[in-house]
């Protein structure tokens, strides 16, 4: 698979797994990621917490690791990129509130580039408005958000267009493996 530019969205409190695994995994078979937070420079941090699913009405949050920023929102121009991963976990609810992440997110939907996002990740999708018609999954408490946002909800991993959701962390061997089958078709 030819190497791909791939921008990852992050804040304080994404969700650990869903940050540290892709962004490993992604890198692993060769892409280059760069992994961005408003406001913050890159080699700085972000502090990650970890949902562990034990049963109740939603999961548990834990505090998780430093995560490492290998670039500068500021400074990075998406058209340089081949696609764009969003995770998960309480950072999208702020993120959505910066116009850097909104722009960015409906770049890679005009251009029609390859999109992983996962649990709370559609959060931003659906306030970038770019989720009209698609077929899509997420952390099922956004389900009421992204309906309200004109998607189709499916429960599993989905992969419509150039989009591909899944639930939770719990998703990751099928979430990634179709968003690399997706990167290697474009």
């Amino acid at each position: 698979m030819e190497s791909k530019q791939l921008l990852m969205i992050v804040g304080d409190f994404g969700e650990d797994y869903e940050i540290m695994v892709p962004f490993q995994a992604l890198q692993a078979v060769g892409h280059e990621v760069d992994a961005v937070c408003p406001e913050k420079e890159g080699e700085e941090t972000i502090k990650t917490a970890i949902h562990d699913f034990r049963g109740d009405q939603t999961y548990l949050e834990e505090r998780g690791h430093d995560f490492e920023l290998t670039a500068t929102m500021a400074d990075v121009d998406p058209t340089e990129y081949d696609g764009l991963v969003v995770p998960g976990g309480r950072a999208p609810e702020y993120l959505r509130g910066y116009d850097v992440v909104i722009e960015a997110v409906q770049h890679f939907f005009e251009a029609d580039k390859p999109v992983a996002s996962i649990c709370h990740g559609p959060q931003i999708l659906a306030a970038a408005g770019v989720l009209d018609g698609y077929e899509m999954t997420a952390y099922p408490a956004v389900r009421p958000e992204v309906e309200a946002a004109g998607c189709s909800w499916v429960d599993g991993v989905v992969r419509d267009d150039n989009l591909v959701t899944g639930q939770a962390w719990p998703d990751h061997p099928e979430w990634i493996a179709t968003f690399l089958e997706l990167l290697e078709e474009q």
